[in-house]
């Protein structure tokens, strides 16, 4: 197997200088999980610095460390990468691994402030079905995690996929002119991190920077459902981007939903994608699914990949722990369904997972039952925020919420009396409230931001399987 990097190419790539004769198969920033032949960047964040986790790097069979000085506790034959700023140079090696792939290659930026992880992961499980294929591990897409995955990216690579976050204006842009993608898609644009905007206009304007990398040939996809349509087409034509495709129910759609059947565990799709009408299974729950994967058909199709393969990719497809996954738990009685959403929350996702709840149907004797915690981020309006959430669960048709958190409790408040209701101050005090509820028949969404902690209450949960 070829390396991914030898120390001759990491040293062009990166501007720095190799030390001893090396070759890296991986590219890590964390000496807890550095792999045999990992290449470590000794990244100086803003609560540990990397260079003092270089020898245990080293120990556990990194190839070489890139570094930007060197210590004395160090052999003197350590394999080293030397650069002036790890940052920087990190950020090169991403650049430098773009440069090299085949001028055939596609790569996709996927943006938005709900669903792009998910989008990000369609794209992959279906493109990797195709033609190799590289994509974000994880959520790796902040200003490290973005260069890392990038870095991680093979040279026969043909679809490449990468996910760019942010809480704060400048930051895709930033992203973006180290991607350089040909293909951007922004899921759409809604109010979450309004703590750190002005306004949703501003949110808008951020999720658009993912143009500023791209090239005049490079194609923009966009949500033509959403309120802020026109603006992000504003931003695209600025960027004068060859091509503007849009994906929704709007009826001028290029990529547009004809029809589709909500079931429990997936959903049937028929739809226009840039002039071919296709029917389709999609593996995923719930509407928002739905309108996400006519943005991944359009990002394959103008990727030059064959969307027939790909719905037989969508159809298989099902969704990650913390981010909807579905899972059938075995208990005294017979069975209940967790549905974990506890990795993220916004407005607009957890009304999307209410409505994946309410389409959900409890077995005999079950209830609907919502575990919520605090959503972050959202400004000084949060509280009302998270009491307006209170006539989506009555029309989802949930029978028990519990809540976490102190925004959450203004929810817990506003809940009629029809609607059993539990609130914590923290969610290790709701969970041993929930694991006593809970019983054979019943569906319980587990969602909130990760901030809130609500990942251990869905552990607790898949945890009573078989006891």
């Amino acid at each position: 197997m070829s390396p991914l990097w030898t120390h001759e190419d990491a040293s062009a790539a990166s501007g720095g200088t190799a030390h001893g004769v090396w070759s890296a198969q991986g590219v890590s920033i964390d000496s807890r999980t550095v792999k045999t032949e990992d290449l470590f960047v000794a990244i100086k964040g803003p609560n540990s610095d990397g260079h003092d986790y270089v020898a245990t790097a080293l120990a556990a069979g990194a190839a070489a460390a890139m570094v930007s000085e060197r210590r004395t506790d160090w052999p003197d034959d350590a394999p080293l990468l030397l650069v002036e700023n790890t940052d920087a140079g990190l950020a090169a090696l991403g650049h430098g691994a773009r440069k090299r792939i085949g001028e055939n290659a596609c790569i996709i930026g996927v943006t938005g402030s709900v669903g792009k992880t998910g989008t990000k992961e369609a794209l992959r499980h279906c493109l990797a079905e195709q033609a190799p294929t590289t994509a974000t591990e994880g959520n790796l897409n902040n200003q490290w995690g973005l260069p890392l995955s990038l870095a991680r990216m093979p040279a026969a690579t043909v679809y490449g996929i990468f996910e760019l976050g942010m809480n704060h204006a400048g930051e895709i842009s930033a992203l973006s002119k180290i991607l350089q993608p040909d293909i951007a898609i922004i899921t759409t644009v809604e109010p979450v991190h309004t703590e750190f905007f002005d306004s949703v206009e501003g949110i808008a304007d951020a999720k658009a920077e993912i143009f500023d990398g791209m090239n005049p040939d490079g194609v923009a996809i966009l949500n033509r459902d959403n309120a802020y349509f026109d603006r992000l087409i504003g931003h695209a034509e600025t960027r004068e981007l060859s091509k503007i495709i849009s994906f929704g129910s709007d009826p001028s759609a290029d990529a547009r939903l004809i029809d589709c059947e909500l079931q429990d565990a997936f959903s049937d799709i028929e739809a226009d994608i840039c002039g071919e009408q296709i029917h389709y299974r999609l593996g995923a729950p719930g509407r928002h699914w739905v309108l996400n994967s006519l943005a991944v058909l359009a990002g394959i199709k103008a990727a030059g990949g064959d969307i027939a393969k790909a719905t037989d990719g969508l159809a298989n497809l099902a969704p990650m722990k913390g981010r909807g996954e579905r899972r059938t738990i075995s208990v005294d009685g017979g069975d209940f369904t967790l549905i974990d959403e506890s990795y993220n929350a916004s407005p607009a996702s957890m009304r999307a997972a209410l409505q994946v709840l309410a389409n959900s149907i409890p077995g005999k004797d079950g209830r609907r039952i919502a575990v919520l915690g605090d959503m972050l981020e959202l400004g000084e309006n949060s509280d009302t925020i998270h009491s307006e959430l209170a006539p989506e669960l009555t029309s989802a048709g949930v029978d028990i919420v519990f809540t976490a958190g102190t925004h959450m409790a203004n929810l817990a408040s506003a809940l009629p009396e029809s609607i059993t209701a539990s609130h914590g101050e923290a969610s290790d005090e709701v969970l041993p409230k929930v694991i006593e509820t809970v019983r054979a028949g019943d569906i319980v969404t587990v969602k909130g931001s990760l901030g809130s902690r609500m990942g251990p209450i869905a552990d607790a949960l898949r945890a009573l399987d078989g006891k």
